[in-house]
């Protein structure tokens, strides 16, 4: 099916701003953690790389007056930063939705890792996947609250150390699909059972008489969950692209913005058992999909929870991150204003020279 440019999913915020407000919530949390709320730059100016920063710390924090606020500190005159009173409450309603919602939190931490090909994934890529995830950045480190006792570290090969999940409940777990078409009566639990996909065409764009009968044979071609064993599918099979498209629309669905950038999902397909050219599913399915080329970079977008937003449960965090993106947009405001007040002020000093 040929790609075709949307507008609509080109300008969803929450998805095209996280790009920039994942850096800028690493410095907050850094910041937060103090008693004061408040660090001089000198403990963060060489850790640009770490956040994901690649100009000087100091001209980063000024960007962003709505959240960051520069002062003179108490010793040798050395800038420091401290929140702004507006991040501050915010960052208290995020750990708030923290702790409220855990419960969810962990169960969607163990959903990601029952996905793997050994129910075993490296600590490494769950750390890489904690912002799609929403969860915290020490979630892994206070353990003993956070994870139960389906969870267990273990060691991997080359040295690695990984977090394992035993599905230790009778009750099977279901995929997002597999309970939708439940709901509706059109899945009754049987194994190879056929699930269709939800079909959002583009906008304008005809299918071919030859995709459209394609497309409504694949969707008679049986479904498996991306929480069964595939180890005996045809990975060049109907059925074993179904499974990769099926595993791609579950992931996605656990994410915060049900969005990720496509390059940070092809390092996962040696722990998911995911074909070397798992990108073509994406382009194949673009009734499934959307890719946005904002932000140069290529952003992989689930549809369905942005055309039907009762298919899809909204991730808890989701507001808290609406209302990280409100305020940023608050720096634009707040830095245009201090330019025009002093273009004003020196041409006030201008005339008093002339004078």
């Amino acid at each position: 099916m040929k790609w075709k440019k949307d507008s609509y999913f080109d300008s969803i915020e929450r998805i095209h701003k996280s790009v920039e407000l994942k850096p800028i919530l690493a410095l907050k949390n850094v910041i937060a953690q103090e008693p004061s709320c408040s660090i001089p730059i000198s403990a963060i100016s060489k850790r640009g790389l770490e956040f994901d920063i690649h100009i000087k710390v100091a001209r980063f924090l000024r960007q962003y007056p709505s959240f960051f606020e520069e002062f003179t500190g108490p010793l040798y005159s050395l800038p420091w930063f401290k929140l702004t009173q507006e991040a501050i409450e915010i960052d208290r309603e995020e750990k708030r939705v923290y702790e409220e919602c855990r419960d969810d939190l962990r169960e969607r931490l163990k959903r990601f890792v029952l996905m793997s090909k050994e129910k075993v994934l490296p600590l490494k890529i769950i750390k890489g996947m904690e912002w799609y995830l929403g969860l915290p950045s020490d979630f892994l480190e206070h353990f003993e609250v956070n994870l139960d006792g389906s969870f267990r570290f273990v060691e991997m090969e080359d040295g690695l150390k990984g977090l394992a999940v035993e599905n230790i409940g009778e009750e099977k777990v279901l995929s997002v699909l597999q309970r939708n078409a439940m709901k509706r009566g059109l899945y009754v639990g049987e194994p190879m059972e056929p699930i269709e996909f939800p079909f959002f065409p583009q906008k304008g764009l005809r299918l071919k008489r030859k995709i459209d009968h394609w497309f409504n044979e694949f969707q008679k071609v049986p479904y498996v969950s991306p929480y069964e064993d595939y180890s005996h599918l045809d990975p060049d099979s109907d059925v074993g692209e179904k499974r990769v498209v099926g595993f791609l629309h579950e992931l996605l669905s656990l994410f915060v913005e049900h969005s990720a950038q496509r390059k940070k999902l092809l390092c996962l397909k040696k722990y998911f058992g995911l074909p070397q050219k798992v990108h073509r599913a994406f382009e194949r399915h673009t009734h499934l999909f959307y890719l946005s080329l904002r932000n140069n970079t290529c952003t992989t977008i689930l549809k369905e929870p942005f055309c039907d937003k009762y298919a899809i449960e909204e991730h808890p965090l989701a507001r808290v991150r609406e209302k990280y993106i409100k305020l940023l947009k608050q720096s634009k405001v707040i830095l245009k204003t201090r330019r025009l007040k002093n273009q004003s002020d020196d041409q006030g000093n201008l005339g008093k020279d002339l004078d």
